[in-house]
């Protein structure tokens, strides 16, 4: 038989099947964001990093074109009905995408911070949790539902109409019970609030005396204290503390009453839900920022007294499987509970145990183990997220899937790099392509393939510099190649201290009664295994006073209509600038108020909405872009009109608002701070929904830098840096401190602990077995002690 035919086993043996050539992906001309024409392709079923500068375009390519791609294809194979409930998704602009395989994204976006949701909720553990005590838990208080904080218990009776044919209708009674295991007096959240009544007045003055003390609430405003003041329920003379039961009633709860102020019909409303209507029920972060101040002073969160913080109801917390309760074992540390769990051996339940034993182990080994299942899932860090929803993939049977990652490795100390490294390639070797954006020389050293973006970033990035293996990288002379080997050096002298911030008796989370004294007037880095209570010592023990700004992980919102100019405050110097030499209102030169082209309403784009099918946007042809009315486009200022403004760099800006026509100091302090983080290459005017996690990270750490306080506390600064940028963070550190600043940073990076003044080591593990300040003291101690993981870690990584 001969080979031709394809029939013989000789044939069969020898020649490859058609389907094995399909060993690429193969990127052709890929533009999305700053991506230059990008043609690249990366090998199936092996571990590429996409590595660069903060900005060089990374996740343009991994997130923004193959990944989007990817499930834009998987949306098209439903149908067009379910197709209606799903997110519309773009095509990516890109010639070719050849070879893709359905896409699993890992990424760092923090869990939303909705009080119901918990790390047991997000991860179906707490769903097994209450299938298993509604069959086991004694006494049977009823099913799944009966244990979960989400559901409330409902009992209704009545009758209802039921039609069965043309003169057949009749009434029934019908009954319907449901039960909860919600806790009615917190409605499952835990946390009761309660507003402090002395931040909203002083009661040793009357209200004609000015006692209100709530923002903008002045004495000649009708509507605020005029209305108090002339209801006619209150004595406006009278000190607030000499009032009666019922003037005080009044004055606090009173139901919407109407009555008349000075000829003028207005509504009467207690003090109380006239706050939570105006303040409490706004969202925080769209507030100015002394609004934002008053609400979190006059608002206080304290633990449920019903139910002690357990979110369940008395019911819930009753039943118990061996005298533990659902509420004990969500409360237990994961890798307590896992072990709780394999202790069981109920024969009846034996596939659900074995599920939620797989589960919590996938916990442990990721090295989550200290967690507990009640946590928050809002309060889990970036890093912690990104785990946290790895689990569900770890024991997965699925293979030949491209799992795309967002640097697993944010908020890993050195130790635990090691065991995130071990997942990725157990991942890759079931045969899956794993894709990981990553700067960590410790996580580009295990890659099959490595991309380099850059050379530079924004308009400056865009292409790959280099593609091959991690010794061509380091060979290769690129910006990522040259710091590849980067390693700082131990400070010969350390800043002496200026003073000492004291903790005494800090019992935060897992903190064990922790005393101490964080050194001033230099920089001092917090370190240690991740879960071993740094952010508890930093964020829940040092007092928020003024003197304190802390610039922590929680991401920037924006939308498209949000820019570096508006989330800084730098357009409002602008607007005044141009307001003033041109002799016309402010509010003119805003794309959100009235110099907004009204067709397309200042958003520069025309959007129609296609149903199931991604949405198109059109330049609008009025403005073409420009997003202001063609008569607001002819005032100018230094020869510039205003969108021709918010379409310079940063740089440049900072060069136009320096000197001449356009000297503006305010506008050019801000631009200052915007270039000292090394966002230079920013466009004033570019959406912030388009800029890298890095990116947005230095824009608020380049906003809090214009925060009167004299202690900074900054959590892991370093997050979405390239190594390249760590050393510029390093500089703008050293300048705080020089210029009179205390800096403390909760950082891993050891290039940060190398430069610190001063560290303080906690541990010596996680969750139980941390909570210790294991180490205080200067880098070169840690090193020449070695006493601990750090002090072993930054010993290697300092060449000791």
């Amino acid at each position: 038989m001969s080979k031709a035919t394809g029939t013989g086993t000789g044939a069969r043996s020898s020649a490859p099947h058609g389907a094995d050539s399909h060993d690429v992906i193969r990127v052709h001309g890929a533009r999305e964001n700053n991506l230059k024409d990008v043609s690249i392709e990366i090998p199936k079923r092996r571990l590429t990093v996409f590595t660069g500068v903060s900005g060089s375009g990374k996740s343009s390519l991994v997130f923004n074109t193959i990944a989007a791609e990817s499930q834009r294809l998987i949306n098209e194979t439903y149908s067009s009905f379910v197709q209606g409930f799903m997110p519309t998704l773009a095509r990516p602009e890109v010639d070719v995408l050849d070879g893709l395989t359905t896409v699993i994204t890992v990424d760092q976006q923090r869990m939303g911070a909705d009080p119901r949701s918990t790390v047991g909720t997000a991860t179906d553990a707490h769903a097994m949790l209450r299938i298993l005590f509604s069959r086991l838990g004694k006494p049977y208080i009823g099913p799944p539902s009966a244990y979960s904080f989400n559901t409330a218990t409902v009992r209704a009776s009545g009758g209802i109409t039921v039609e069965r044919g043309a003169a057949k209708t009749k009434t029934v009674k019908a009954t319907y019970n449901r039960t909860g295991g919600m806790c009615t007096h917190c409605e499952g959240r835990g946390k009761v609030s309660d507003i402090d009544l002395s931040q909203l007045y002083d009661d040793s003055k009357s209200i004609a005396e000015g006692a209100f003390t709530i923002p903008g609430w002045k004495s000649d405003n009708v509507w605020t204290v005029g209305i108090y003041a002339e209801s006619g329920f209150l004595d406006p003379n009278k000190p607030i503390r000499r009032y009666t039961k019922k003037e005080m009633q009044d004055f606090l709860y009173r139901e919407p009453t109407k009555v008349k102020v000075n000829g003028v019909n207005l509504t009467y409303e207690g003090l109380i839900p006239k706050i939570q209507k105006s303040f409490l029920s706004k969202d925080k972060e769209a507030m100015q920022p002394h609004i934002r101040a008053f609400v979190e002073r006059a608002v206080t969160f304290t633990t449920c007294p019903e139910c002690d913080g357990t979110r369940l109801s008395e019911g819930a917390r009753s039943s118990k499987i061996k005298r533990i309760s659902i509420a004990d074992a969500c409360a237990m540390e994961i890798r307590d509970l896992a072990e709780w769990v394999r202790g069981l051996g109920e024969p009846s339940v034996a596939p659900l145990l074995a599920a939620l034993q797989q589960t919590l182990d996938s916990f442990v080994e990721i090295g989550l183990g200290y967690l507990a299942l009640d946590r928050p899932a809002g309060s889990l860090s970036g890093g912690e997220a990104q785990r946290v929803k790895m689990i569900r993939h770890l024991g997965s049977a699925l293979t030949d899937v491209t799992y795309v990652f967002d640097e697993p490795t944010i908020g890993l100390h050195p130790h635990d790099i090691q065991r995130m490294n071990d997942l990725l390639l157990r991942l890759r070797d079931k045969g899956n392509t794993v894709l990981v954006v990553e700067h960590k020389p410790e996580a580009i050293a295990i890659a099959d393939h490595v991309v380099d973006l850059g050379p530079g970033a924004g308009t400056a990035g865009g292409t790959v510099c280099f593609e091959g293996t991690v010794e061509g990288l380091r060979a290769g002379g690129t910006i990522t190649g040259r710091h590849l080997d980067d390693r700082a050096t131990l400070k010969e002298t350390v800043r002496k201290p200026s003073g000492s911030l004291e903790i005494r008796g800090a019992t935060a989370n897992n903190l064990r009664d922790v005393d101490v004294d964080i050194p001033l007037g230099a920089l001092v880095v917090v370190t240690g295994v991740a879960g071993s209570g740094k952010s508890s010592l930093v964020h829940g023990s040092i007092p928020a006073g003024e003197q304190v700004v802390s610039v922590d992980q929680t991401p920037i919102r924006g939308s498209r209509r949000s820019n570096p100019a508006t989330y800084t405050g730098l357009l409002d110097p602008i607007r005044k600038a141009f307001a003033k030499v041109n002799g016309v209102k402010p509010a003119l030169f805003s794309a959100n108020s009235e110099g907004a082209c009204p067709t397309c309403n200042g958003a520069g784009v025309i959007y129609t909405d296609l149903a199931m099918m991604a949405g198109v946007a059109t330049p609008c042809e009025d403005c073409e872009g420009k997003r202001f009315q063609a008569e607001v486009l002819d005032y100018r200022l230094g020869g510039r009109d205003i969108s021709e403004v918010l379409a310079m760099s940063v740089s440049e800006a900072e060069e136009f608002f320096g000197a001449g026509e356009a000297h503006t100091p305010a506008a050019h302090k801000i631009l200052d701070r915007l270039a000292d983080v090394g966002l230079g290459y920013l466009t004033l005017g570019q959406p912030l929904t388009t800029l890298s996690g890095g990116e947005r990270q230095r824009l608020k750490l380049a906003t809090h830098m214009s925060e009167k306080g004299g202690v900074y506390v900054l959590d892991e600064p370093t997050t979405g840096l390239h190594l390249a940028d760590v050393e510029h963070l390093l500089g703008l550190l050293d300048r705080l401190v020089d210029s009179g600043k205390s800096v403390i940073v909760i950082e891993h990076h050891q290039a940060v602990m190398a430069h610190a003044d001063w560290i303080i080591d906690l541990g010596p593990g996680a969750g139980h077995d941390g909570g210790k300040v294991v180490f205080e003291g200067t880098p070169a101690d840690l090193v020449a002690k070695r006493a601990t993981l750090t002090g072993e870690h930054l010993a290697a990584y300092v060449g000791a």
